[in-house]
């Protein structure tokens, strides 16, 4: 099982968590994670990182796609690739229609076309097989809108890459079987490692569409996992309730929330229901009292160090059956990241 610790985004003012990194670093954590919402973003942070370490990988997760174009992405991959010998992964993800038209203000427009289309410019612009063509419902190269002056021409990279890692946010079917069939990972924001059945449909169909015998062997489902280790169960719980009642309950509207759906497919119909409705109402604090016990204790590692090494059991098991192939970990605590990683390296 590889492991990789998340770092996220910053508040009103940036802070890096360096020192927690290098000690992951030295625990032999895989990879360190930035994130980016409407503040601060994730490549400058990752590039920082990557100065400040020497073999730990460094992702994205995410880049907001609707704010770089696919060249533009594919450029900042390449140069810090090539500037931190080959550590760097591409973390993509549509983000949502409040931030892609609030603050970048570009049409959300059709998500998993725009994914696609995204992937595939990212591989051809990386490959340097020649100057790019590219014809899409989201994107073409070169421009050939209504306003474009007809001087654009086909180009191609100056600067050599690697097959640079490409990983993708996804929990819906349809952008799990996206992320299989185009992607080298994908990111879902909380997993149970014994529900493998709700992806695994998904990720086959998107396999299939891939060819060449692509499987699990080439694709590394690394959910997000919050550990948050202490003698209080109950309080080590709720940071974890708070999280997920903002995505059961306030994500989306009612009848269009990706993440309602996710906890209705891994058996909590019932709990989603009731979360998102106490969530609209704006009762949050009893909608994170109806987040189940048991949904928190199946997608994270909480309470004491003794119940944290039992439940890595079942992350285990997943790992040996290839269902999982990197554990995220969310948490700020250096005790925790040992203890996780004395148990599962």
């Amino acid at each position: 099982m590889k492991l990789g610790v998340l770092v996220g985004y910053s508040g009103k003012q940036i802070s890096l968590p360096l020192d927690m990194i290098k000690e992951a670093e030295s625990m032999g954590y895989d990879s360190a994670w930035t994130a980016e919402a409407y503040g601060s973003d994730a490549v400058s942070p990752a590039a920082w990182i990557l100065a400040n370490t020497t073999k730990i990988k460094v992702g994205t997760a995410i880049m907001q796609m609707p704010a770089r174009s696919p060249a533009m992405t594919a450029m900042t991959a390449m140069t810090l690739a090539q500037l931190s010998g080959d550590r760097f992964i591409i973390g993509l993800g549509a983000s949502g229609p409040q931030v892609v038209e609030g603050w970048h203000g570009v049409a959300y427009g059709k998500p998993m076309a725009r994914t696609r289309e995204y992937i595939e410019i990212l591989r051809k612009i990386m490959a340097r097989e020649g100057p790019v063509n590219y014809e899409g419902s989201q994107y073409n190269l070169p421009y050939k809108g209504s306003d474009a002056t007809g001087l654009g021409k086909p180009l191609k990279s100056i600067m050599a890459a690697t097959d640079i890692p490409i990983y993708t946010a996804a929990i819906t079917p349809k952008g799990i079987e996206t992320a299989a069939h185009l992607a080298d990972g994908v990111f879902p924001i909380w997993m149970n490692p014994e529900r493998y059945d709700v992806f695994a449909d998904n990720i086959e169909a998107g396999f299939a569409k891939a060819g060449n015998g692509k499987s699990l062997k080439d694709f590394t489902i690394s959910p997000f996992v919050t550990a948050v280790m202490g003698d209080n169960l109950d309080h080590c719980r709720m940071p974890v309730k708070g999280m997920m009642a903002l995505y059961i309950g306030g994500m989306g509207a009612r009848g269009k929330n990706f993440y309602n759906d996710y906890a209705k497919a891994l058996g909590y119909e019932e709990a989603a229901v009731k979360i998102q409705d106490l969530y609209l109402a704006g009762k949050k604090e009893e909608a994170m009292a109806a987040v189940p016990d048991a949904l928190v204790d199946e997608a994270a590692l909480v309470g004491p160090k003794e119940r944290i090494v039992e439940r890595l059991q079942a992350w285990k098991a997943a790992d040996k059956l290839g269902h999982v192939g990197a554990m995220l970990i969310g948490t700020g605590d250096v005790a925790t990241l040992r203890v996780i990683a004395e148990e599962m390296l």
